[in-house]
């Protein structure tokens, strides 16, 4: 039931922001984002390889994550949020994701393969002028940038970093 209520929620959200969504220039982005749901130690990495590489090029980046249940959150160096942060009737009660989806960021990157009713909630809530994140159908109204990756999460980040350094 819950989910269902968190479902109707994220569409409500998607409707109701109003943030301008456009690609900006990659010299002219000042502040990135990573979401993603904790999934393994080589995810991990991988998350914190993008945020150095976006660090080193002078961006300030927040990072937040999902954390599923039964699964271990490596090191605590990111806010997160889980399941239970959902009200009953699907709002977000998390103090760090809702103060993360009202950061005005330049991008957001998503670097799931596969979406959950968490994450996409976020996505629709967020600020972000432009939304990056894998390719699924039925979910292009999540994102302004979508990528066509098959080589794993690996493969999505880099393709991510490469095709929003290319913006002008």
């Amino acid at each position: 039931m819950k989910l269902t209520f968190l479902r109707y929620n994220t569409n409500n959200q998607l409707k109701k922001n109003k943030t301008a969504h456009a690609s900006t220039p990659f010299t002219k982005v000042q502040s990135a984002g990573i979401l993603f749901t904790v999934e393994d130690k080589s995810k991990h990495e991988i998350v914190k390889e993008l945020l150095k590489r976006l660090q080193h090029e002078g961006k300030k980046v927040f990072v937040l994550a999902f954390l599923p249940e039964k699964k271990e959150n490596f090191e605590f160096l990111f806010n997160y949020f889980t399941q239970k942060d959902i009200s009953f009737w699907g709002q977000l009660q998390s103090e760090d994701a809702l103060k993360f989806v009202d950061m005005p960021l330049d991008n957001l990157y998503c670097l799931d393969e596969s979406y959950n009713p968490m994450v996409l909630n976020i996505l629709a809530r967020c600020k972000a002028k432009c939304r990056i994140g894998k390719y699924a159908e039925g979910h292009e109204s999540f994102f302004e940038l979508m990528i066509e990756s098959k080589q794993g999460i690996k493969g999505l980040m880099e393709e991510s970093y490469r095709y929003t350094r290319e913006l002008r």
